[in-house]
């Protein structure tokens, strides 16, 4: 599932935005974007693609473990998961470094 989720560029475009919320969502009213995360509905805007669309590839995220959502108030906020995203990291490295296996 964490393949298929790095495997769109719509969803490493979401990780990249949410990577700086205060920059990238800083007009979010709601919530804090740091603290809370950032309002599904923004991060559509950002891509400029219709809410669906993004809830979609936030799902596909939040499968993964790259994102975390929480409600607040009838508002749904994306967070990056730094743990998660950096496991994957360190196992795609030792996966494309190790030697392989067979012919």
């Amino acid at each position: 599932m964490q393949v298929k989720a790095m495997a769109s560029q719509q969803r490493l475009r979401i990780l990249q935005l949410l990577a700086r919320p205060q920059e990238n969502f800083g007009q979010q009213w709601s919530a804090d974007p740091v603290e809370c995360g950032v309002c599904m509905t923004l991060i559509a805007e950002a891509l400029a693609v219709a809410q669906p669309t993004a809830s979609r590839h936030l799902d596909i995220l939040r499968q993964a473990g790259f994102i975390t959502v929480r409600k607040h108030l009838k508002w749904s906020y994306c967070k990056r998961d730094e743990a998660a995203i950096g496991d994957y990291l360190r196992w795609l490295g030792d996966e494309v470094s190790a030697t392989p296996s067979g012919g």
